[in-house]
């Protein structure tokens, strides 16, 4: 597959990096954009300001042309947190879109989006305080909505970017049960 893998409000760290490299590993071509043109952060205020400074419109606009040269391709759209927003943002407006991968993040739906058959695989923690359970029901009814195949899975316990060695949030066995998760999802596109 296809894969456009973007980076969390932290930019593109060695976490980020290191996925990539899990998903070429398992034969998927990958591409990391960085938007955040070569910043990265530890502290979390310090990585919302920087994200809050470039703006919502940007950073999209920056995720769209990162991914038009190889959209014709069929994409499988995946990211972390912010940039898991805005892979789903990006997949319900691309028709060639194959797949949308969410870790740990979701985004608002444009209540006239159409993903009609798109495989859609969601990974959160629970309780996770920035996908909070009415959030993430409506947002999966709304989903299904689109006509996308919607897979959700939480994990008890984690922190919500519980996939990064390098946060306090990381949790090793819901990490790698989300990638054996996640890599038979992208094995089935």
């Amino acid at each position: 597959m296809n894969i456009m893998l973007f980076h969390s409000t932290y930019g593109l760290r060695p976490a980020v990096r290191a996925a990539a490299d899990r998903l070429r590993e398992a034969g998927h071509e990958v591409w990391t954009p960085d938007l955040f043109e070569g910043r990265t952060f530890d502290d979390v205020e310090e990585a919302r300001d920087f994200k809050d400074e470039i703006g919502k419109d940007e950073l999209l606009k920056r995720a769209v042309l990162a991914a038009a040269p190889y959209s014709d391709r069929g994409l499988v759209y995946t990211g972390f947190s912010l940039g898991a927003a805005l892979a789903q943002t990006l997949a319900l407006g691309d028709e060639k879109a194959c797949g949308l991968l969410l870790l740990h993040g979701t985004s608002d739906i444009a209540e006239n989006a159409s993903a009609e058959d798109l495989p859609v695989q969601l990974h959160v923690a629970e309780p996770d305080p920035f996908e909070p359970d009415d959030w993430l029901s409506a947002w999966y009814l709304q989903m299904r909505k689109t006509g996308a195949d919607v897979e959700v899975y939480r994990y008890a316990g984690a922190g919500h970017l519980y996939t990064d060695p390098d946060l306090p949030d990381y949790d090793a066995e819901a990490a790698e049960a989300t990638w054996r998760t996640a890599l038979g999802f992208l094995e089935t596109l």
